[in-house]
């Protein structure tokens, strides 16, 4: 395995391109089984998560090219039948399961695995296929679903206990599009990567209006057709290095990031700027610079799904507020398990208390650099940038859970002026 070594004071300046959004990529690699014409999907990143997509859908029996980020699908001749050895390496692949249904009326789908960041139940997935006319039964951790007359459009809500499910909407919708009548999506997820499905979706012929508000609306249609498609631009990405441009930029200079969507962006901009940050975007939206406060400030953050706070970002932030001075006080209503890089960052001289999904920061401690060991992806990013800050070396180990969806991240941040080194264990 990969570890990293971050060689921590040095200053960041200079211009990053940010790469197409990982969680949009996923659903939409899946939802290209919903057509057996050829598919071109554009900026996909090239990440571990995405690579095991594309080897379901090999496995399915897609035929599948891929090159400089782009990935050409042709799904003629399919298999209902999800391979184990696949699917549990990432819960993202649960998202097949619409798309199957919907063309072949049955799939077989292993319980998915992933990042332990808590309690992530397929439930409402399982429900919404259900409401639309599938049975399902589960079987030595398979789920078998099946739906002999078709899919039958149906209301259902999907909200669940925290919030509503970006995954269980994106399921539903693309099991949707395809049944017979009208499918209404009540609580469903707001997400920016969801109304990009959405608009995929609709550029292949189905009928989806309502993406990016609560109450989404399909009509069901007979058949969809082949498209050429760019995925929008990933937010989290792009806030994981505004967080770093605040941490280590060069006061005068900043960081630039280009390829962004500032509307995305919203509630990260509004944390850094209320810290003390400066964030300035160009006329169109799509750059931004960021630079370091003089005089930062401790913040309160509680995560909720969008346009709140992006539980995706909460890890990076709370990186960012270890080193700022003053008491914040960051709360995840998605994931309250989710601060096991706490006690990372805790042996790197960071002062945090974690308690029943809150994490309450006393900021402005020296960081030093400490082996450390990554627990999940944004986990991991929170722990890099740490490393950044710190005095010595980090070394950051399970790299793995970073490669699943950053795409060079190491690289990109060493064009900016950083000392990382990857080593083979």
């Amino acid at each position: 395995m990969d570890k990293l070594l971050v060689h921590g004071g040095k200053k960041l300046q200079g211009t990053v391109h940010i790469s197409g959004s990982k969680n949009a990529s996923l659903p939409i690699l899946a939802a290209t089984l919903l057509t057996g014409e050829t598919c071109i999907i554009r900026r996909v990143p090239d990440v571990s998560d995405t690579n095991y997509m594309i080897q379901i859908l090999t496995a399915l029996g897609a035929e599948v090219e891929r090159s400089s980020g782009t990935v050409r699908i042709t799904a003629g001749t399919i298999s209902h039948d999800a391979p184990y050895e696949i699917v549990r390496k990432m819960r993202a692949s649960i998202c097949i399961m619409g798309p199957l249904v919907a063309r072949l009326h049955k799939a077989s789908v292993s319980l998915p695995g992933g990042c332990v960041i808590g309690d992530r139940p397929v439930d409402l997935h399982l429900k919404g296929l259900e409401a639309l006319g599938a049975t399902i039964d589960m079987e030595g951790g398979n789920m078998h679903i099946e739906a002999k007359d078709g899919l039958h459009g149906q209301e259902c809500d999907l909200r669940g206990k925290h919030g509503p499910t970006v995954l269980g909407t994106d399921n539903m919708m693309m099991a949707a599009v395809l049944a017979k009548g009208k499918t209404v999506i009540e609580s469903a997820a707001c997400e920016p990567e969801v109304v990009d499905l959405a608009n995929f979706l609709n550029k292949m012929g189905a009928k989806i209006t309502g993406a990016g508000t609560r109450r989404i609306e399909i009509e069901g249609v007979e058949k969809l057709h082949g498209v050429d498609y760019t995925v929008i631009p990933d937010r989290i990405e792009a806030g994981t290095f505004m967080v770093a441009a605040a941490m280590a930029g060069c006061p005068e200079k900043g960081v630039t990031l280009n390829r962004v969507c500032q509307e995305d962006l919203k509630p990260s901009t509004a944390k850094l700027i209320e810290a003390g940050h400066s964030v300035e975007f160009n006329a169109k939206g799509t750059s931004c610079t960021v630079k370091p406060g003089q005089n930062p400030k401790g913040v309160n953050i509680v995560t909720a799904p969008f346009p709140g706070f992006p539980t995706d970002m909460q890890a990076q932030f709370t990186s960012l507020l270890a080193v700022t001075p003053g008491i914040s006080v960051v709360e995840d209503t998605i994931f309250p398990q989710r601060f096991m890089h706490c006690a990372e960052m805790s042996r790197m001289g960071a002062n945090i208390k974690v308690d029943n999904g809150t994490a309450v920061i006393q900021g402005g401690k020296k960081l030093s650099g400490a082996p450390v060991m990554a627990s999940d992806l944004r986990a991991s990013a929170a722990l890099v940038l740490s490393g950044l800050c710190s005095e010595g070396t980090t070394e950051i180990n399970r790299l793995y859970h970073i490669d699943r969806g950053y795409e060079n991240i190491d690289d990109k941040l060493v064009m900016l002026g950083a000392d990382i080194e990857r080593v083979r264990e």
